[in-house]
């Protein structure tokens, strides 16, 4: 697989991608689910994997039939999240080599469709954040993923063309976001079996072939 070797930026999502943090979104899922007589899951997290909360809600109310009820539904997550969040979550194989190698060579960027609060606890659990300067949250913008603006908002700090940008992402949700920023998108699938509309993909960051690239980029 071929990638670019002119970049100007690289923007990674984080949930699932740099920090091991969807098994607790999931575990979080699974109560919520089981709360409202509903089993969760390859289907139903397919329903909700990269979403924001307040879409979260809205997926989670049509799909309880619970019209009126997505803010509070997307409450609940949230605050089921924030307890499992609480117990750490480590780096995924192969991040930290990743972050480390490339922001020597370009400048890179977080933009994640999670609260703030929920990515730094992340990026710090995993002895991520001292890697970053810029991380751009759902709270940064008003249309979050699927739409592009997290990547644009990220790739406008960097002083980067989109067109020149590559974008790191793990969900479809995502990958959505970032073509339509115009960015080349590597996909690392956080679900098994998941098939993701990117340039390359890889099953983990640590992949030989992304640690040459991130090495010589």
């Amino acid at each position: 697989m071929n990638l670019p070797a002119n970049v100007e930026a690289v923007v990674f999502d984080c949930d699932g991608l740099l920090v091991d943090t969807e098994t607790a979104w999931t575990r979080a899922e699974t109560a919520l689910f089981a709360e409202n007589g509903h089993p969760f899951g390859l289907e139903q997290k397919q329903l909700l994997i990269g979403r924001t909360l307040a879409d979260a809600g809205r997926a989670m109310a049509a799909y309880f039939s619970r019209t009126g009820e997505a803010a509070a539904l997307a409450q609940r997550l949230h605050d089921l999240v924030a307890v499992e969040l609480a117990a750490g979550a480590d780096a995924l194989p192969g991040a930290r080599d990743m972050v480390a190698k490339l922001r020597d060579r370009v400048p890179i960027a977080v933009a994640s469709n999670s609260p703030r609060a929920f990515v730094d606890a992340a990026l710090t659990s995993a002895k991520l954040d001292d890697l970053f300067t810029v991380v751009v949250t759902a709270d940064d913008v008003e249309h979050p993923k699927p739409a592009p603006d997290l990547y644009l908002a990220a790739c406008a700090a960097l002083q980067a063309h989109p067109s020149a940008a590559v974008a790191f992402e793990d969900s479809r949700t995502g990958v959505t976001s970032a073509r339509t920023a115009g960015m080349f998108v590597v996909g690392i699938p956080s679900l098994p079996g998941t098939t993701l509309d990117t340039d390359a993909t890889f099953t983990t960051l640590a992949d030989p072939h992304l640690t040459r690239w991130a090495a010589t980029v």
